[in-house]
């Protein structure tokens, strides 16, 4: 034991302290005795005054306390661009002529995360998380001023790709950030804080967004976030100087491999998405094909058994993937069903995505709150059963036509499952980890989310379109409602693979 070996040390001389000569027999005892005294008060350092040790303690809390509100204003702008570009997406469909590719203007940013995430995995691992974390903000800045500015849907789409390979790569060294300030026991309550931080974004990013874009236009909804990345950047850069480790010395090498995956992922996801304007037998061909290449180019981006739900990593991995599939999948339509078929402005159809910020957050709070008291395979199933209820809530008023407010209540409630079970997803991951790889493990983390929720964008738009019929802009109201109603039953059954599956998130017992 490393406190014996200490012990052992001291009794037998090992320890730092100057050692004591042994003094002969004198006939001045007197003055032998003196020189031992002497040597031991020469040795015993003086402890240290009350005030000195607060004032110590303040000295290493302090620095924390700025890295997490660094993080945090990152996690503040991360929503409040993900919110207000989601309230005004269909005035910017409307305007560029793009309403069959809605979903493609959300799937494609998520899946070109993918590669983001692959990078700043890989670079945190072997450099620190700092430098990958300054590269990913530049990315998202550019990113959205080219979708602020574009004059036509694909230039929108292409700025949407560059803002995804930076959002998607934020997420990654923030994690690592985490595990290499933080100790393990704080880690439930910081991501509770990160679930917190979505609460002001939701009270008031969906309605000033839709007060913009129906105001100014919605290019300045893009425009406008640009303006709080650089004080979030610097307040970061600030936080973070002197406190993290540049690299790990048991990092694996790097090598392009994973990359290639990555970019090959990413594109079978954005081909899935491309077969809701197809026709006929070519749209399943090419939607079969583009799903066996996704789990193909997936396999070597997770830990291995990912996708047979292995016990421990493996199916934190994939249960995160089934959730924000189902989460994120059903997300893009509540504001569109609100407007769509309910007839509301933007503006008010953006409450249901602030009520269920706000609950993620309230959620988030009470797992945080909860700690280890409560097992975290319970927490995840619990958390991912009230995700499931709440899709059905508003699959059912879609479906039968009910008071819109249900829609609103439905959602809210998912969004109480998704903050209850998401978060303790990124606690057990780092408890898996080691110094050597929690950026690769983050960053798997995180492409399950870019992935799960891409694809499930995709098989949404393809089962929108196969149940209406017709296309976004010939819809009738009949045709519209089926094509809400399939939305959210792909969605629904993402969620309920999650709540069968969120028990093998432990490790498995011996």
């Amino acid at each position: 034991m490393e406190g014996d070996n200490r012990t052992n040390s001291v009794l037998d001389g090992g320890d730092d302290r100057p050692k004591i000569e042994r003094v002969s027999t004198e006939p001045d005892a007197d003055a032998a005795r003196a020189q031992v005294e002497a040597q031991l008060a020469r040795s015993t350092p003086e402890p240290p005054q009350a005030g000195e040790a607060e004032s110590t303690a303040t000295r290493i809390a302090r620095p924390s306390r700025w890295v997490l509100v660094g993080l945090i204003s990152l996690i503040v702008l991360s929503a409040f661009e993900s919110l207000a570009i989601m309230t005004a997406m269909p005035l910017v469909t409307a305007d560029l002529d793009g309403a069959n590719a809605y979903a493609l203007a959300f799937s494609a940013p998520i899946a070109a995360g993918v590669i983001g995430m692959i990078l700043a995995g890989d670079w945190a691992d072997r450099r620190g998380p700092r430098a990958p974390l300054y590269a990913a903000v530049i990315a998202l800045t550019v990113g959205l001023l080219i979708a602020g500015l574009a004059p036509t849907m694909p230039v929108f789409i292409g700025g949407r790709i560059i803002q995804g390979i930076g959002g998607g790569a934020i997420t990654v060294p923030i994690y690592v950030i985490v595990a290499r300030v933080y100790p393990e026991e704080r880690h439930p309550r910081i991501f509770a804080s990160f679930a917190a931080a979505w609460v002001v974004p939701s009270l008031v990013g969906p309605v000033i967004a839709g007060a913009v874009a129906e105001t100014l236009g919605w290019r300045w909804v893009f425009l406008g976030v640009v303006a709080l990345v650089a004080a979030a950047l610097a307040m970061v850069g600030v936080a973070l100087r002197g406190r993290l480790t540049d690299a790990a010395s048991t990092a694996p090498r790097w090598t392009p491999v994973r990359l290639g995956w990555s970019v090959l992922a990413a594109s079978a996801v954005l081909a899935l998405t491309l077969t809701a304007e197809l026709d006929g037998v070519l749209r399943w061909a090419v939607a079969i094909v583009a799903v066996a290449v996704a789990i193909l180019a997936l396999r070597p981006l997770v830990p291995t058994g990912t996708l047979r739900s292995a016990w421990g990593l493996p199916s934190v991995v994939l249960v995160r993937l089934l959730m924000a599939a189902a989460f994120f999948g059903a997300e893009a339509y509540v504001p569109y069903l609100l407007q769509k078929q309910y007839d509301y402005p933007a503006a008010f159809a953006g409450l249901a995505l602030t009520g269920a910020g706000v609950a993620w957050a309230f959620g988030s709070y009470l797992q945080g709150r909860a700690g280890n008291g409560i097992a975290s395979a319970d927490v995840v199933r619990w958390g991912a059963t009230g995700l499931f209820a709440g899709i059905v809530v508003v699959g059912a008023t879609s479906a039968m036509h009910l008071p819109p407010w249900l829609a609103i209540v439905g959602w809210v409630l998912a969004g109480v499952g998704m903050g209850f079970g998401y978060p303790r997803l990124s606690v057990l991951t780092l408890e898996y980890s080691d110094l050597g790889n929690q950026g690769a493990n983050s960053s798997a983390l995180a492409i399950a989310d870019a992935l799960g929720a891409a694809a499930a964008l995709a098989a949404t738009a393809l089962a929108v379109v196969t149940a209406a019929g017709a296309d976004a802009a010939s819809a009738s109201p009949s045709q519209t409602s089926a094509g809400f109603t399939a939305a959210f039953v792909v969605a629904a059954a993402c969620g309920l693979a999650a709540v069968v599956l969120g028990a093998r998130v432990r490790r498995r017992q011996p």
